[in-house]
């Protein structure tokens, strides 16, 4: 057992020492192959009555924000102008979202199949992702559900857990640099004059300080030491043993984030073309929601900066443990772009139908991907079992 251990150890640490230099680990042996095997699917307690809760939630917040909201604060004539939509535009919006999950796949691919990854083909990573927005979509909880999903379809496809780690983080960080980056650009462009349109203060500068807070943290994590999970281990080692494994629980999540911090980093160094997906994931999503803005007129008040802002303001309500962040990612949207300068109107209806894109697109496919997800990963299962059995 204790040598097992041990050759787990090494393994793990060779795996996480080369996918912090930017080189693609050796492929997984049986170790890995038996470790993806252990691996339990997310699982989500689903009686009657949660189903039911569920349903009533969902229900009762969509008949508020479609039927209740447009009612208050002088917005009695929002479904008039829905009905005077320009189908073009709103044609327009559908494909620009269908181009925003490629964008997401092409960023999955780039961080995450590098070399030795012959399970995860082109289709898989459809699965993979498209399961993954589902997820994100119907849980909400800044896509917890998504990124569970995700790392546990890449344990059984026998990666690494430490690799698997890493590259999540990696993902994360290039596709949360783009939302940060934007937060910071549009809000302080536009408090300082530097961008055209309205500058609000607390829709302003407040989110953009909070951009750059989140940078900061995240560029100083990479400048710890990539063996600083050892270094503290073998610090503590000297004092006691409790201490000695308190201090490699609480140095792994660290040396996990700067491990990843750093791939992300070198991805960028290398100029991977696929890191651009990070920029097509949100840029074509945001120009789905411009074409429903369109579909309805426009506003003036509308610039690109004030857009881009009041987008990513208003996802920022996806932390809000709300199925799907129905009423949380709305009302934040909608919120956003009044205090912005829009009216009041327009932004309802258009916030309300880009929320009909960009929910039911991904979700509807995505449920279909999992459920083929599942079947994937009973094949790989079956394999590895099968290899193992006559090795």
């Amino acid at each position: 057992m204790a040598d097992e251990a041990a050759t787990r150890d090494r393994a793990a640490a060779a795996a996480a020492a080369a996918e912090a230099a930017g080189r693609p680990p050796a492929p997984g042996g049986p170790l890995a192959a038996s470790a993806a095997v252990e691996e339990e699917m997310p699982r989500i307690q689903m009686t009657r009555r949660n189903v039911l809760l569920f349903v009533l939630f969902v229900a009762s917040a969509l008949a508020f924000l479609y039927f209740v909201l447009p009612r208050l604060a002088g917005l009695q004539d929002t479904w008039q102008r829905a009905q005077q939509a320009a189908a073009g535009w709103l044609v327009l919006a559908a494909v620009l979202e269908i181009l925003s999950f490629g964008g997401y796949i092409m960023l999955f691919r780039t961080v995450f199949i590098r070399g030795g990854e012959e399970r995860i083909t082109w289709a898989v990573s459809y699965q993979i992702t498209m399961a993954s927005l589902a997820a994100t979509r119907l849980f909400a909880a800044a896509g917890a559900g998504g990124v569970a999903l995700t790392a546990w379809a890449l344990r059984r496809s026998g990666m690494e857990a430490r690799v698997v780690a890493c590259r999540m983080v990696a993902f994360l960080m290039l596709l949360y640099a783009v939302f940060m980056a934007s937060l910071v650009i549009c809000g302080f462009g536009l408090r300082f004059g530097v961008l055209p349109g309205n500058a609000p203060f607390g829709v302003t500068v407040v989110p953009a300080a909070f951009g750059a807070v989140v940078i900061l943290i995240f560029l100083a994590m990479a400048l710890l030491p990539s063996d600083f999970e050892r270094r503290l281990e073998h610090w503590a080692r000297g004092t006691h043993r409790r201490a000695a494994d308190l201090a490699r629980r609480v140095a792994t999540a660290p040396a996990a984030v700067a491990s990843g911090v750093r791939t992300a980093m070198a991805l960028i160094r290398r100029r991977e073309i696929g890191t651009l997906g990070a920029v097509a994931w949100w840029g074509f999503d945001i120009a789905t929601l411009w074409a429903c803005f369109q579909a309805f007129g426009g506003d003036e008040a509308l610039t690109v900066p004030v857009l881009v802002l009041g987008y990513f303001v208003g996802q920022l309500a996806n932390v809000l443990p709300l199925p799907g962040g129905i009423g949380g990612v709305d009302g934040g949207l909608i919120g956003a772009f009044i205090a912005l300068g829009v009216d009041g109107g327009l932004a309802v209806v258009a916030v309300l139908v880009y929320r009909g894109f960009a929910f039911w697109l991904p979700t509807l496919p995505g449920i279909i991907a999992y459920l083929q997800l599942r079947k994937t990963v009973k094949g790989w299962r079956a394999a590895t079992i099968q290899s193992e059995a006559t090795a």
